[in-house]
């Protein structure tokens, strides 16, 4: 999909429950982070366990996890996980395909996943994410979060920063 010859696409979000979904969100993170940052395996190998992890036993009632499509293509996704306390959920694993950026579906995958949050009771969500990252970086703000820790280290073949973001709700 090209956004030159799209001019009016517009963006669906829906539950991660189909087949090939789980699949396609590790193989995107794979090609879009070696092709934008050269992260290597170790990247997508971490996805894979995430995305692993959530299909072989999530907490439908406290978990979800949604891809954005365009004009029936999926063209992003993010998970809401559990996080380390009972009131706290994780977001993880927000992507859009570079061709999709700029028509709003990471606005709308945060936007629906907090929306979920609320509504299952969590009182605070946070993130953890690389300062490279600036896009997403911009949706987070744009959502409320606050940045409350960075941490420089080592992954995926390259020196980064990590980041936490922390949103009460």
């Amino acid at each position: 999909m090209k956004r030159d010859q799209q001019p009016s696409v517009s963006i669906t979000v829906r539950p991660a429950d189909r087949p090939g979904d789980v699949g396609w969100v590790v193989m995107a993170h794979g090609e879009v982070y070696d092709l934008q940052f050269r992260w290597n395996t170790d990247f997508e190998a971490l996805v894979a366990k995430i995305v692993a992890d959530y299909a072989l036993g999530h907490d439908e009632s406290r978990e979800a996890a949604w891809i954005a499509e365009a004009e029936g293509e999926r063209v992003g996704c993010v998970f809401l996980l559990t996080g380390d306390q009972p009131d706290t959920a994780r977001l993880r694993l927000l992507l859009v395909t570079p061709a999709a950026r700029g028509l709003g579906a990471g606005t709308r995958l945060v936007e629906e996943c907090l929306s979920f949050a609320r509504q299952v009771g969590y009182r605070q969500v946070v993130l953890w994410t690389n300062d490279v990252l600036t896009s997403a970086r911009r949706i987070y703000q744009g959502a409320g979060f606050t940045l409350t820790e960075e941490k420089p280290h080592h992954s995926f073949g390259h020196d980064l920063v990590g980041q936490t973001w922390t949103l009460t709700l």
